[in-house]
């Protein structure tokens, strides 16, 4: 099977691509509706067409199971392509804003314009889905496009490349290849939007130009565990949310909140769960096709070094082959808040556990550190869940599940703070990538009805002005009553009243059935 090699982009050609993109953009190919729906179903193709070239892109560069190839990256992104396809026309139509008694002679509308020439910066980790599924929203909203994938996954980043060339129109769409001297170039253009993971680099450049960006970035996503928890199927999803892609997914669970008590019974159904997805035991994860290896041996080797100096204990796992890219699926338990596994976000398959006493502390644990990507709760408990979420700050906020919400139809992805601001997919993606633009037609009558603001003004002009004062309330006696426990409590009444009532109906159901038997 022929995989290309990587050639990195000539820096003197790429202010020529940025132009030949911005001359696509004049061009107004991408107006016509059709013709982004063209190019969004050629999109679909360039992946479905060639799914084991990928696949063996991705094992090259990553050691990717083709499971994970496809279900994580290769299938969202034809999903990416074509929820784009099948919106497009309604989601492009201009919007007329809510009635309003005095602008609503005054046709007002916006209209779903293009940005213009937009830049994609992607990272390694799901080097398709991170590339070609934000580039679905963008040609769906008419842009043209230059892409910088990541020059780690050579392979896949010289496929995407070959690929592009042959499925999509060169005037829309570009793929610039290299490292750093590349991307600085890159960056020093202007662009009419930016997304990325290069997070403050890329903002500042984009700041010189005034250029809104998008950044989706990562951080330390916790979970929190309650013992009232089906425990193998919270075990099995927060392992495989762990180990798939050898946890460098930027959602996957970096530590565990789990109530002291519980964390021996919790890490056992860990063990269980890892021994049932690597049952041989001589291998386990090292089996070949079974589990990815980390990107590249830096990666191994800072991932190695948190793991050593570590002053939990490690459960199982551990195993670290440098020259191999490799660091088998790990738990670490006994935690605490200053170890080194907890420094920075460990982007690998090492799972601390931190025991907590309470819910409470759980909570604030989460709340002393940087708002996350992702947040995590495993519970049957409704009020625990909602505790949780109510108390805390994420980018998603998860219940018994781990990593797959951004490729789930219809939700944002993004983050909040550090975790990054902005989100993409589906619809988001769409309106990222969309200029809202504000329009007006105002015709000639509408002057005898706000005739008071020209000049000169009069006592009887200002006193006109009220008049546009509708629709206020009444003011307020006072605050709102409290909800929370006496509102429960009249709601369970109310419930235990009406299954009262059932209950009682039924009785005198059978009572009348009896009779007349």
């Amino acid at each position: 099977m022929s995989i290309p090699e990587l050639k990195y982009t000539p820096i003197d050609d790429i202010p020529k691509i940025r132009d030949e993109l911005r001359s696509g953009f004049a061009s107004g190919k991408l107006k016509s509706i059709a013709y982004r729906k063209y190019q969004l179903t050629q999109l679909a193709y360039l992946v479905k067409d060639n799914l084991s070239r990928f696949e063996e892109a991705m094992r090259i560069d990553l050691g990717r199971p083709e499971v994970e190839a496809r279900f994580l990256e290769l299938i969202p992104t034809i999903g990416e392509a074509l929820t784009q396809l099948k919106n497009v026309d309604k989601w492009a139509k201009p919007v007329k804003p809510p009635f309003n008694l005095t602008f609503g002679p005054m046709r007002r509308v916006i209209r779903k314009e293009a940005k213009g020439t937009v830049l994609i910066i992607a990272p390694f980790n799901y080097p398709v889905w991170l590339t070609l599924g934000p580039l679905a929203g963008a040609i769906a909203s008419g842009n043209t496009v230059l892409l910088k994938p990541s020059e780690s996954t050579k392979a896949t980043s010289a496929l995407m490349t070959e690929l592009i060339e042959k499925y999509l129109d060169r005037d829309l769409v570009r793929m610039v290849n290299g490292a750093v001297p590349e991307t600085t170039k890159i960056l020093e253009l202007q662009w009419d939007h930016s997304n990325g993971r290069v997070a403050r680099i890329v903002a500042t450049a984009a700041a010189k130009h005034l250029t809104p960006i998008t950044l989706e970035l990562g951080g330390k996503s916790p979970v929190i565990v309650d013992p009232n928890v089906n425990l193998k199927l919270a075990a099995k999803r927060l392992l495989w949310g762990k180990v798939v892609n050898a946890g460098q997914t930027c959602v996957a669970p970096d530590y565990i909140l789990v109530p002291r008590a519980f964390q021996d019974k919790f890490v056992q159904a860990l063990k269980e769960a890892y021994e049932e997805f690597y049952p041989d035991p001589e291998k386990r994860a090292a089996q070949p096709g079974a589990y990815s290896r980390l990107i590249h041996t830096q990666a191994t080797e800072r991932i190695a070094g948190l793991l050593a100096k570590t002053q939990g204990t490690v459960v199982f796992g551990g195993e670290v082959d440098v020259e191999n890219r490799f660091i088998a699926p790990t738990v670490v338990k006994d935690v605490k808040g200053d170890d080194s596994l907890m420094s920075e976000e460990i982007f690998g398959p090492v799972l601390p556990i931190v025991p907590v006493d309470s819910i409470d502390d759980a909570i604030k644990f989460v709340n002393e550190r940087d708002h996350p990507l992702a947040l995590y709760v495993f519970s049957q408990d409704n009020q625990f869940k909602t505790k949780v979420f109510d108390n805390t700050q994420s980018g998603a906020a998860v219940a018994n599940e781990t990593i797959i919400h951004p490729g789930a139809e219809g939700l944002p992805f993004g983050g909040v703070g550090p975790s990054g601001y902005g989100a993409h997919t589906g619809k988001y993606s769409f309106d990222m990538f969309t200029h809202l633009r504000s329009s007006m037609d105002n015709p000639g009558w509408v002057d005898y009805i706000l005739a008071f603001r020209f000049p000169p003004y009069t006592q009887k002009k200002s006193a006109a002005t009220l008049n546009l004062l509708r629709g206020v309330p009444a003011r307020p006696t006072g605050p709102p009553p409290p909800t929370g426990a006496k509102n429960q409590w009249w709601r369970k009444l109310l419930l235990l009243s009406f299954a009262i009532a059932v209950v009682g109906g039924l009785s005198s159901r059978l009572k009348n059935g009896s009779a007349s038997a």
